[in-house]
């Protein structure tokens, strides 16, 4: 085994696309060779690399790369260390991702890697750090059996949330969609819905600001206490500035109340750079309009958009906690089916 302290890391630099090139390649092939397999999400490399040089200072992204030398004496990558963070709100947190290379593990390239992450949270002021693992969907919600989450746990990670990976074939049968529609148009006369793809338009903007900046404490998080992140329309075209530089487009559905409130919200983000699929991100109904099945309205209109103006997307991703029971209904009658479980995971520092 490799003795520990004989990893050269340093920082990856988004600037340069020759220099960027291994990180995303250790982060690739542990991520395609882990237990996700066919089911891995991974970011592509220009995806990684605009995010992380992205001038927005309400956000942090920053990564390492572990160099360690072969038996020639030139150096190869086999660990990465990634973390993000916001600077307006939840400033105690960071998110992390460690990866080593199938090859390489269980010789604590990854333990080096993740002390040196958890000593830049430190200087950044963070006191907990939040990551996600995955194992099959045959293997149960406790992830008995995973690699990956036992060594986690060895870290002093605790596993604070369980989603479930969920995949849509398409397209759904027009017919279907027309049905659910008019299933929930009727607990919710009155409402109206807008669809829109790219940015959010401008007299809807306020409106989603306030309403997406509600998810990180509206959205069940188990044991990662969150505070409400601040509504602001800045930050949402900041955003948006960025998925264009990633390659990435918006499809968004906002429902409105009788008085124009915006109260429900579903959007999902296609990219150039996988043609044939597309991830659900954010559901949700304001507390005080639930029961008018919205947000099987929204998830509705949202599809129909993406599949009228993206024909060629064959697959949507989604995850969702397992807990969140309404969703996972509203998921399942879509026709979703399970793929795998994720684990999200907090330590303390």
């Amino acid at each position: 085994m490799s003795a520990p302290g004989r990893l050269r890391i340093v920082d990856a630099d988004p600037s340069d696309p020759g220099a960027f090139a291994p990180f995303h390649e250790v982060y690739e092939a542990a991520l395609r060779h882990g237990p996700a397999g066919e089911f891995s999400t991974v970011w592509q490399v220009e995806e990684i690399r605009a995010s992380m040089a992205d001038p927005d200072a309400r956000n942090f992204r920053t990564g390492w790369i572990g160099w360690l030398p072969d038996p020639s004496g030139h150096d190869r990558a086999v660990t990465i260390g990634w973390m993000a963070g916001s600077n307006v709100d939840n400033t105690d947190l960071a998110d992390v991702l460690v990866c080593c290379t199938p090859g390489a593990r269980g010789h604590g390239h990854a333990a080096e890697m993740l002390a040196h992450v958890e000593e830049q949270a430190r200087a950044r002021g963070r006191s907990r750090l939040v990551g996600e693992v995955v194992w099959p969907y045959a293997d149960g919600p406790g992830g008995t059996g995973s690699t990956d989450l036992a060594w986690a746990t060895r870290q002093g990670f605790e596993l604070a949330l369980v989603d479930v990976q969920r995949r849509l074939s398409l397209p759904v049968p027009a017919a279907d969609l027309d049905a659910l529609a008019a299933e929930a148009a009727s607990h919710h006369d009155g409402y109206a819905l807008r669809s829109f793809s790219g940015p959010v338009p401008d007299d809807l903007v306020e409106g989603w600001a306030a309403l997406t900046a509600t998810l990180s404490t509206e959205a069940p998080m188990g044991d990662i206490a969150r505070e409400q992140e601040a509504a602001d329309v800045g930050a949402v075209r900041a955003e948006e500035a960025l998925l264009a530089t990633q390659g990435r487009v918006r499809v968004g559905t906002v429902a409105l109340s009788p008085d124009g409130e915006a109260v429900a919200y579903s959007d999902l983000v296609l990219t150039i750079h996988e043609s044939e699929r597309a991830y659900q991100w954010g559901t949700l109904v304001l507390p005080a309009h639930r029961g008018h099945r919205l947000g099987l309205a929204v998830k509705v209109a949202n599809l129909r958009r993406l599949q009228e103006t993206e024909p060629q997307i064959s697959t949507v991703v989604t995850f969702n906690a397992d807990v969140n029971a309404p969703m996972v209904s509203v998921n399942d009658r879509l026709g979703f089916r399970p793929v795998q479980w994720m684990g999200e995971l907090q330590k303390k520092l």
